[in-house]
């Protein structure tokens, strides 16, 4: 299969086939979703017609700065040696290299000039809100990104790789989480920070398997768009941000200042790994029509593929035989609270269509945590002590359960040399 050479933004208005907004807008449970949000929030869920067209052109957009550089080292010379010299002009500076290829020199560029609607504190700010959720954020964000996994476009990526399935699936996520502590720490976005440099690396991560998923005879151009698209990297940004509101179920108590901040901190994040998109939410209200957005587009026809994935991230959890005795037992216990988290977040159609087993009493126990963290939350809004302290001992309780998950081997950002199919 040829590789179609339009990656620049703007350069394409295609929707792909599976994107079916218009369909599914006419149906009733829709409309009642929407009345609920409606409710809920105050204000019509509903983005314009015409933002709804530029979110589904972003399907075929894609990264053409980063693209170029991995089409003239990592195809041409190995995914080694496209790291070597990305360590190495991340470490020293392009300009330490000698004979840089230009499309190195300008990726660099791209990512240290600042874009002109950058503002340092709301980053700083949306970070630290980040933090704050800690551990807390890790198994909400694995739940609800089982969502995703009913559609082709996110959920392909990872079956033709095998990533997120069988035993690599616990060992992916973590690394996901290393990624989320390592970009949220004070000061790791500017120049020189190791959350820049992580977002680079997962960039070209990204990069790659997307250049040689374009060649696989399997991937549907006209049903997903192209593979690891601006559109559902907008998504991701989305749900990290505004998707956030639903940590309240949790008790937090997150402010609307609070969660623009979020969603500029992930525009930041995205802008560093090249999810430029043709539009970006900059309000509240325009973050929650795009989730609505994406909610409502999926054909939900990922099939048996989402399904394997789904049950393998819960299923990653389990023990295993040969855990010691006390693993085990840890393994057993996070076991029941994932499903249990799972259970509380993923919407009743994604957990039934997955065929999760039920949490049983373990599903009691997100709403059981409620009243400890709503009570420390308000406090922490009052006293900046406490606040301080909060944000201490998060990022600690965050290392502390990457290195319990991760071992002595550190995340390595490497993309799969070979598919599984």
């Amino acid at each position: 299969m040829g590789e179609p050479a339009f990656f620049s933004s703007g350069s394409v208005d295609r929707v792909p086939t599976e994107f079916r907004y218009w369909d599914n807008m006419k149906d009733a449970g829709t409309q009642k979703r929407r009345k609920r949000l409606k409710r809920l929030v105050g204000f019509d869920p509903v983005l314009p017609d015409e933002l709804v067209r530029t979110f589904a052109h972003c399907y075929y957009d894609a990264d053409p700065v980063a693209e170029a550089f991995v089409e003239e080292v990592y195809l041409a010379q190995g995914q080694g040696a496209g790291r070597k010299l990305v360590d190495r002009a991340l470490e020293s500076g392009v300009a330490s290299i000698p004979d840089a290829p230009a499309s190195l020199q300008a990726l660099f560029a791209e990512v240290e000039t600042p874009p002109s609607w950058l503002d340092w504190d709301k980053v700083e700010h949306g970070a630290r809100v980040w933090r704050r959720y800690g551990t807390h954020m890790f198994s909400f964000a694995g739940a609800v990104t089982l969502d995703g996994y009913q559609e082709s476009s996110v959920a392909k990526p990872l079956a033709f790789t095998g990533a997120y399935t069988g035993e690599s699936a616990h060992r992916r996520f973590v690394e996901t989480a290393a990624f989320w502590i390592d970009i949220s720490e004070p000061g790791a976005l500017r120049p020189g920070g190791l959350g820049r440099k992580t977002a680079l690396r997962v960039r070209l991560m990204h990069v790659f398997v997307r250049k040689r998923l374009l060649r696989h005879p399997g991937w549907d151009l006209d049903a997903w768009g192209v593979p690891i698209s601006q559109g559902d990297a907008l998504i991701t940004l989305m749900a990290g941000s505004v998707g956030a509101i639903a940590l309240k179920k949790l008790g937090y108590r997150t402010s609307r200042e609070e969660i623009e901040a979020l969603m500029h901190f992930w525009r930041y994040v995205g802008h560093l790994m090249g999810v430029q998109p043709r539009w970006y939410p900059t309000t509240f209200e325009e973050g929650v029509r795009l989730l609505f957005t994406a909610l409502t587009k999926g054909a939900r026809k990922a099939g048996e593929d989402g399904v394997d994935l789904a049950r393998s991230y819960v299923q990653s959890y389990a023990p295993r035989e040969g855990d010691p005795p006390l693993v085990a037992l840890r393994k057993r216990l996070e076991y029941h609270l994932e499903l249990g988290y799972t259970k509380y977040f993923l919407s009743p159609q994604a957990f039934r269509t997955f065929g999760l087993p039920d949490p049983g009493i373990w599903g009691f126990h997100p709403i059981a945590q409620f009243p400890l963290v709503f009570a420390l939350e308000t406090v922490r809004k009052h006293v900046d002590v406490i606040d301080s302290w909060a944000d201490t001992f998060a990022r600690w309780r965050a290392r502390q359960w990457l290195d319990m998950h991760l071992g002595p081997r550190r995340a390595e950002y490497k993309a799969v040399e070979s598919f599984t199919r």
